[in-house]
């Protein structure tokens, strides 16, 4: 399997059927020769935005799948992951890139990917391909 990031992006274009990008995300979630990884914060992140009452039901649906999927692997949350996310996020007042961007972008530089199923131009300015784009 080939191995790409999950960004948040990705996983509510998958759960918005009337998000533009909603075909493409779905196409890549049935491609069986990609790996989809993933990491603790994308999921908090994506919890966040489905807190509103009625919407948890779906996040726990999402979730269920993210746990049984060969196909998703979730990095998990650590104190050193943390760290040197917080250290490229400081060294880059430049960015306006969120911290839980920065732990996605340290994921990628230490698992070697250079794609990311997102639209989101941060990936890009970090030297990521953004797939949703």
């Amino acid at each position: 399997m080939k191995p790409v990031f999950a960004d948040t992006f990705f996983f509510f274009a998958i759960l918005n059927r009337a998000d533009p990008l909603h075909q493409r995300a779905a196409a890549f979630s049935r491609n069986t020769r990609l790996l989809r990884i993933t990491t603790d914060w994308v999921i908090t992140e994506i919890a966040d935005g489905l807190s509103r009452i009625g919407d948890r039901e779906r996040f726990m649906d999402l979730y269920r799948h993210i746990q049984l999927s060969p196909a998703i692997r979730v990095v998990p949350a650590s104190r050193a992951l943390l760290e040197d996310a917080i250290a490229l996020y400081a060294s880059r007042p430049d960015k306006d890139w969120p911290l839980t961007d920065c732990i996605s972008f340290v994921v990628m530089r230490d698992e070697g990917l250079t794609q990311a199923l997102t639209g989101d131009h941060h990936f890009e300015q970090a030297g990521f391909t953004a797939l949703l784009k």
